[in-house]
This record gives C-alpha cells, structure tokens and sequence, in this order.
C-alpha cells in the first residue's frame, strides 16, 4: 500500500460506521398527540384570568411538537453527534482561523468568582473582574503596538464599525467632514460595509498580481476627500502586505486614517506589531487569534486598538485604576459613546486572558511560528496539485484557484463536498472573490503533521477521482447523513409551516 493509501486507510469513505447511521427525523415528525416529556403542577386559580387577553395562547395553534422525554433527549443527542467541530477534527475554514479552544480556558471561565458575578453588581464587588480586563486590554495593547485596547465590541465586524466611528469623530474635530474609505480588493468583505454604515462611500482599489497593494496605487486614490484605507494584513491570499508602511506614510500625508482589519493576527503574534506599522486603529478578534469558541453567530469579541490620537474616542466607560483601586470612567466627552449594555463578553475575555497567561510571549511567537509553517506544509504538499493564487509568500494561509478543475469538469464547491466523504470539514470556497473558484485553507498551529498528511493525502485523492470518474465528486457526498442539497432552494422556497401540517394542528 502507498504512504497515501494508509494516510487514507483510517478515512476510507466506504464509512466503517454504516451500519450505526439512525435516521432522524425532524422532531415534528416524531411528534404524536398526547406524548408529554413533563410534568407541571397545576396552576393555583385561574390563572389565565390574570394575563392579558393578548398573552393569552390558542393551545391548537402552538404548534409545539409532542414528545416524550426519552425521545428528545435522543433526538438532540443524535443531532450534536452529527455536528463538526473543532473538537471533532481539522477545521481548515481559511479567513475564519479555527483554532482549537484550551480547556483551561474552559475551566478559568466556570470558576465561581468569573461566572457567578453579575454585571449590575457595585464596582467594589467585582474588581477581581475589572482588573483581568485592565489587564487584558493592556496585553492586547502590548501586542499589537498600539496605544490603548477596549474590548466593548461584539465582534470583529462591531469592531471595524466603531473603529470608522472613531475616525470620523477625530476628522469632525478637526473640522473635516470627508467622504470616502478606500478599500483594497484583497480586504475582508465586511469593510465596505462598515463604511457604508459610517456614511462613507466605499472606493475599491486593485492589488497587483499577487494580491499585493502597492503605494502607488494608493497615492493615485488618496486626496483631501479620503477619511481611511482599510487594509486587511495579511491580506485575504493569506498574504503579507509588504509596503504597509509606506502606505501607511502615503494615507497620513494626506490628513487620512489607516485602519487594519487584524482578524488574521495570528500569523504576526510575537513577530510583528501593525502599531509599528503606522496602523491608526484595528481590532481583534479574540475567538480567531486567541482562541476562545468561535461559531453559530456568536458570542465575540472584537477588542480594538488605537494609536494615541484616537484615544480620546474609545467607547465609554473605559476602565482605570486608582488609589482605590479598579473602576468604569464615564467621564469621557469626546466618546463615540457605549456600543454595548454591558462590558463585551466577558466569559470570552477570560478565556482569552488565560490562553495569553498560558502561552506568554514566547508561547505566542511559537504559536505564530506554527501557523505560518502549518500552512506553507500544506501549500508545498498541495502546491503541485492545485493551482496557487499567488506566487507570493504565504502567511497562515494558503490560496487556490479552480484553474486545475476548470478542466476536469468538476468545481471547487464538487472537491469540497467531497472531502466530507473522507471526513474532513471542507476548507472555505469561493473567497476571496479576486480568485476563481478559490479554495482558502487555514491549518491553524494546533493541527499536527499526521493530520495535515491525511488532509493533503485526501485532497490529492479526490483530484485523482475528479480525473477519472468527475461524476463521483458533482454527486458528493455520498456518506453523509445528508447528501448534495440544492444550494439555493432552501432560501428560495423555505418550508415554514410543516409542524402545522401533522393531524390535529389547524395550519395558518
């Protein structure tokens, strides 16, 4: 057997687990009149008396499935063992950085002190709280070369939006009232939004052919009516933008603010700090760089960082220490003002601190180290398979085209419902949107060489299928509890009334 096929033996997409695949159904269809998983005791009087009559609820149009305890309990059971995940196995999603989440973060993040407090309690009560964010927010700070952190936003998309809202409330205090962001095609596909939301109009600039933005290009855009450059570094090719100080130069000599999109920090971590770049403001994000749980639409945190002269603007309250000890300041006029009801999500920010008090700076540089080398193993092992998207260095990324595939008579969406026969998350497709077909995949530094072999082992697999039988991956996947769906009809045409629909329930 090749040094590929027992890479492969152990994700053979026979699927030795067939005989243990139990339907299942939605829970409605397991619905049955009658069948109660509870029990409530009676409500003393009439209760119903005492509601509104427009609280009141019309029992036959609920519309709740009917199901014993024993039922439901194995539904949602069977459902989350279907569920991918990083605790499952490599989750090469590239942009999105999925990296294994510690379970000492896990543990700091449960213990009484951290989970038990409540935001409304008096600032004496909780300042073991008020010191790990001081504290947090000046690593951060100390990390990324800038001058101040807040860890207020929801995410890395609130971050950017606050971090505009900033910038035009320092161009107003200047007396200037600009109208337009520029944004490299290579950047991340929430910046034209996070303008557009600050009243800026979005001017989208071209990158040479290895998805580099050059000064010249910048120089040519940037005029008097220019508020900031949003730059992603490394750029969405998983690239580094190599004249960022000098763009950063360019964009200054004009009055202008450049702003990082820091959501791919995990390739600079003790290597580089875009603050010593010439990086005005960035934000983070604490479940990409530093490892807290990341999907299902939340929760995040999207800490920014700001040089000094923006500082003044931070979301309020910030937090300070004094004589006595740690405290929110409210007393902050020149604010873009709260972004949230509370201080971010704080069980996040101690996950983040313990990762940060776990790795430390050599951690941190080594982690990096591993990222960058993670991915340029499987750009090298895949490199003579698959088109590149670029000719230059990569970062914590690697990029490819559909140029292989065209050819074949199969798509990028065909190789990567494919490798879910062979147990593997699919990388992310079809992004950046400068590359054909792109294939974005990003190891991240937790996954071991073993695992990144089986990946490339399986990759170069289904390419050999895709030459020989390219019918075997359109129809893919072929082991799944699930196979190909129709990749717009969901959206299109979405069934929302089917719990109606059973006997005994009147459909609306």
């Amino acid at each position: 057997m090749s040094d590929q096929g027992k890479i492969l033996e152990t994700r053979e997409p026979a699927g030795a687990h067939r005989g243990y695949r139990i339907p299942e159904p939605l829970v409605f269809e397991l619905s049955q009149p009658g069948c109660i998983g509870f029990s409530l005791p009676e409500a003393p009087g009439d209760a119903a008396a005492d509601l509104p009559r427009e609280l009141l609820r019309d029992d036959d149009l609920a519309g709740l499935p009917e199901v014993s305890e024993p039922e439901v309990t194995r539904h949602f059971t069977r459902m989350s063992q279907r569920n991918y995940g990083i605790d499952t196995g490599l989750f090469p999603l590239g942009s999105c950085t999925m990296k294994y989440n510690p379970k000492v973060g896990e543990w700091a993040a449960r213990l009484d002190g951290f989970a038990g407090i409540h935001p409304r309690w008096p600032e004496s009560a909780v300042q073991g709280a008020l010191q790990l964010l001081h504290t947090l927010e000046r690593a951060l700070a100390q990390v990324s070369g800038f001058h101040r952190v807040t860890l207020q936003p929801a995410a890395g998309a609130q971050g950017e939006l606050v971090g505009l809202m900033m910038i035009r409330k320092a161009l107003l205090k200047r007396g200037e009232r600009r109208q337009r962001v520029i944004v490299p095609a290579s950047a991340h596909g929430t910046n034209p939004a996070s303008a557009t939301l600050n009243g800026y109009e979005t001017v989208e600039l071209k990158t040479n052919e290895s998805g580099i933005l050059t000064p010249d290009v910048v120089l040519a855009a940037m005029d008097e009516h220019v508020a900031a450059i949003m730059i992603t570094n490394p750029n969405t090719l998983g690239v580094f933008e190599p004249h960022i100080a000098a763009i950063a130069e360019v964009v200054h000599a004009r009055g202008g603010f450049v702003y990082c999109d820091g959501a791919n920090m995990n390739a600079l971590l003790g290597h580089a700090r875009p603050g010593d770049m010439g990086v005005d403001v960035m934000q983070f994000n604490l479940h990409k760089t530093f490892s807290t749980p990341h999907g299902g639409g939340g929760p995040g945190v999207g800490p920014v960082g700001v040089a000094e002269v923006l500082e003044p603007h931070l979301p309020r309250p910030v937090i300070v220490q004094d004589s006595k000890g740690y405290r929110f300041d409210w007393d902050r006029p020149e604010s873009v003002g709260r972004l949230l009801g509370h201080n971010g999500q704080f069980g996040l920010i101690v996950r983040a601190y313990s990762y940060l008090r776990e790795l430390g700076p050599e951690g941190l540089h080594r982690a990096a180290a591993h990222a960058v080398l993670n991915a340029n193993y499987v750009r090298a092992r895949l490199g003579g398979a698959y088109a590149l998207a670029s000719k230059a260095p990569s970062m914590h990324e690697v990029v490819f085209s559909d140029a292989t595939l065209k050819g074949l008579g199969v798509k990028t969406l065909d190789v990567a419902k494919r490798l879910i026969d062979y147990g593997f998350h699919p990388p992310t497709v079809y992004f950046p949107l400068i590359v054909s077909g792109a294939l974005m995949i990003e190891p991240t530094e937790t996954e071991t060489k073993r695992e990144l072999d089986a990946f490339c082992a399986a990759m170069i697999a289904i390419l050999d299928e895709a030459k020989k039988d390219p019918e075997l991956l359109r129809t893919a996947p072929h082991h799944a509890p699930v196979r190909r769906l129709d990749e717009t009809r969901a959206a299109r045409t979405p069934v929302l009334t089917h719990f109606f629909e059973r006997p005994g329930v009147r459909e609306k």
